[in-house]
């Protein structure tokens, strides 16, 4: 971070008073980390050390409440660096509405943890974190949409799951287009990936040129594609699954909601959004933020937690029966062909930069080559999900239980993803569609929500609308109607049942702290 050249002409008081601040205050975070120390551990063979570099930092950036030095926050208006409200109104010289890249929202936050704060740090956010966006930049009320914050436990895995998700669906394609172009028949082939369907994707020769060079090219047709993008790359970050790897994510939230600007995102020595201040997140920065949300520990069951005796209110027979109970209906009304309960990694190795090309940077948002800012995928930091996550660690009967790791699959390979959900946008129907269309995947498009941790993240829904669980399932429509109709036609008990089911469900953190 560096304070810019201030030209004392035009520039307003408390711009040329920047220099007084940084003589008599420090910033919140004394010094970033540099991609190069990182790459140099892996290069030198000590890539655990690597990973617990980057998470105590990211651990630290995550709690972080940036200052002006820091270069949190932006001009809003009179003065003000943070609003609730987009201000697509202010066009004035490094005002809301000429930032660079654009903004929808905020800044709103001082820091991560200010909103990710239910039932603790890394969890979701109450209906004062709700966020206001305006994507189409109107100003107007009307346009504008609101999100509420979701917890980001379990988060590597949920990446990783797209990846290998991604990697089925591209081998699919390419047997379809060989195919038509070895018989030169049209054809078509169910997507499928991980056992979730994606719809059918279509191809058939195309032939153009002329008479004299006549030319001929097997061309898809992605009409029948459901529930992601014709790209074929699965995302399963924000609400409309938007975005397909954390890195990304990130850096557009620090610069979205906090109002501190990656060097990747606008380039080295740029002030995107006129606070006069250049470099606020290094490349090595976003790769420390993005290792400490990847190595979050899994969502647990009260369930579990009471079998292993750190339930601080054990469960009864009575309540476990319930809770059994409620997860044989859930899967019998139908919510679990959305809500999956589990999908299986092959391989458990989280890695930053990832080695799937789909996701990663070929080059930043800012145009520099990721590669050449120290981001090698032939070099990656890495961690295992079922072994490594530093947090959740709890001493057990004198033995050491790593809570938060992911379980290895039966066969001792891979990891079991318990995450109810199925990474695929749905239809959720006329109730819920939103007077924007943000990504165009369909007004009332929304990504399934996991609901592994959903008993300690109320309020519910995409804007938090929902107070309780019975309403959110009561908000379901289009392609949940019928499981809605399903639960309203339940007994009472065997909803209680649910909603005991889903309450179990929960986030922890706690156990053996780790150095920060």
């Amino acid at each position: 971070m560096c304070i810019s050249a201030i030209s004392i002409a035009g520039v307003s008081t408390v711009l040329q008073d920047m220099a007084l601040v940084a003589n008599l205050e420090s910033r919140v975070v004394p010094a970033h980390q540099l991609q190069a120390e990182y790459l140099a551990l892996v290069q030198l063979g000590r890539g655990k050390s690597a990973f617990e570099k980057a998470f105590i930092h990211g651990d630290r950036l995550f709690d972080s409440a940036f200052n002006a030095l820091d270069g949190g926050g932006a001009n809003v208006g009179q003065g003000q660096r943070y609003t609730r409200i987009p201000r697509a109104d202010l066009r004035g010289s490094d005002e809301w509405a000429m930032h660079t890249p654009s903004r929808t929202t905020g800044p709103n936050a001082q820091s991560c943890v200010e909103c990710h704060s239910t039932p603790a740090a890394d969890g979701s956010g109450g209906i004062a974190a709700n966020v206001t966006r305006d994507p189409l930049h109107t100003g107007n009320t009307g346009q504008m949409i609101h999100r509420n914050t979701p917890h980001i436990f379990g988060a590597g895995a949920v990446q990783r799951l797209a990846e290998e998700m991604t990697i089925e669906l591209f081998a699919q394609r390419e047997s379809l287009l060989i195919r038509v172009r070895t018989t030169r028949i049209a054809s078509s082939i169910a997507l499928t990936a991980k056992g979730v369907s994606f719809g059918v994707l279509a191809a058939q020769i195309v032939v153009g040129g002329t008479q004299a060079n006549p030319t001929s090219v097997a061309q898809l047709d992605t009409v029948g594609v459901r529930g992601v993008s014709s790209d074929l790359i699965v995302r399963p970050f924000q609400w409309k699954g938007s975005v397909g790897f954390l890195r990304d994510f990130n850096r557009s939230a620090a610069h979205n909601e906090i109002g501190m600007q990656a060097a990747e995102l606008v380039g080295e020595g740029v002030d995107g959004d006129g606070d006069q201040v250049v470099d606020e997140l290094t490349v090595g920065d976003i790769t420390a933020i993005t290792m400490y949300i990847a190595a979050q520990p899994r969502p647990v069951s009260k369930v579990e937690l009471d079998q292993l005796g750190i339930l601080p209110d054990p469960l009864s027979w009575i309540q476990v029966q319930q809770i059994e109970a409620g997860r044989q209906a859930f899967v019998s009304i139908g919510c679990a062909v959305c809500h999956i309960p589990s999908l299986s990694l092959q391989d458990s190795i989280f890695r930053e930069p990832s080695s799937i090309p789909a996701f990663r940077d070929s080059r930043f948002p800012s145009g520099a080559v990721a590669r050449l800012s120290g981001l090698r995928s032939d070099l990656p930091i890495s961690f295992d999900l079922t072994a490594d996550q530093p947090q959740n660690i709890f001493i057990i009967n004198g033995q050491l239980i790593r809570i938060g790791s992911f379980r290895r699959m039966t066969n001792n390979t891979g990891a079991v993803v318990e995450l109810f959900g199925d990474l695929k946008r749905h239809d959720m129907g006329p109730d819920l569609a939103e007077s924007v269309d943000e990504g165009g995947f369909g007004a009332a498009s929304f990504l399934t929500e996991n609901l592994w941790g959903v008993g300690s993240t109320a309020p519910y829904m995409h804007d938090g609308r929902a107070t309780t669980l019975t309403e959110a399932i009561l908000w379901h429509g289009g392609e949940a109607a019928s499981s809605r109709a399903n639960f309203r036609n339940l007994a009472t008990q065997a909803q209680l049942n649910i909603l005991f089911f889903l309450e179990n469900l929960t986030l922890l953190k706690g156990g053996v702290p780790i150095g920060k």
